[in-house]
C-alpha cells in the first residue's frame, strides 16, 4: 500500500472541516481494502516545526480508515492544548501518521528490570494505575532521550507526578509505523 494514502487521508479529513467536500471512504476502502481493518493510529500536527495537535487510539477499534479521519479532525480542532486549526495554518502543517501495533502488557520487578526491558526509539508505552492513563508515542524518544526524563514526563502527563515507577504501575509497549509528509520545512 502507497503510505502517502494515510497522509492523503488525514489532509482530506481535516480539509473538508474548511470546504465542506465530503471524503469518499468507499473509494478508499475499494483501492486499499486494509483500510477497513481494525487498527489503532495517531495523528501528529506540526507547525514550523512545532507541535499543532496530536490525538489518537491506543487500542485497535473501529476501521483504521475511521481511525484515521476522526483522530485528524481531533489533533486539528479538539486538541485541549491548542485552539483549532485556522484555514491559513492548514495550509502550512505538517502532517505524521503513526499506525499502531497491538499493546503488549511488560511483566517488571522493579525501575532497574523495566528500564532493561523498554527500547529507546523503538517501543511507545502507556502507562496505567487505576484511572490514571498516559501515552508516548516512539517519537518522543526524540526529545526525552533517557529512560529517567521519558517516565518522568510520561508521569506527570498521567497525572501520577515525576516518580510514576514507585506506584508499580501496569506498563504495556508499541511500535508504530511512521509515515511523514514532505514539508518545505522539514
Amino acid at each position: 500500500m502507497d503510505a502517502s494514502i494515510y497522509i492523503q487521508i488525514a489532509k482530506t479529513a481535516i480539509q473538508e472541516h474548511f470546504d465542506g467536500i465530503p471524503i469518499n471512504k468507499s473509494a478508499y476502502i475499494s483501492a486499499y481494502p486494509e483500510l477497513s481493518l481494525k487498527k489503532a493510529s495517531f495523528v501528529t500536527l506540526t507547525l514550523e516545526k512545532r507541535l499543532r495537535g496530536c490525538i489518537g487510539s491506543i487500542i485497535a477499534h473501529r476501521p483504521l480508515i475511521d481511525d484515521l479521519i476522526s483522530n485528524a479532525r481531533s489533533a486539528a480542532f479538539h486538541d485541549p492544548r491548542f485552539s483549532p486549526l485556522n484555514k491559513d495554518e492548514f495550509s502550512k502543517i505538517s502532517i505524521e501518521v503513526s499506525i499502531l501495533t497491538d499493546p503488549h502488557e511488560v511483566a517488571y520487578q522493579n525501575r532497574i528490570d523495566l528500564a532493561q526491558i523498554i527500547r529507546p526509539e523503538i517501543d511507545g508505552v502507556i502507562l496505567r494505575l487505576g484511572n490514571y492513563q498516559a501515552t508516548f508515542l516512539p517519537q518522543v524518544w526524540e526529545e526525552l532521550t533517557d529512560f529517567e526524563s521519558f517516565f518522568t514526563h510520561l508521569g506527570v502527563k498521567a497525572g501520577l507526578g515525576s516518580d510514576p515507577i514507585a506506584y508499580h504501575p501496569d506498563i504495556y509497549t508499541y511500535q508504530v509505523q511512521k509515515y511523514k509528509e514532505e514539508s518545505d520545512d522539514s
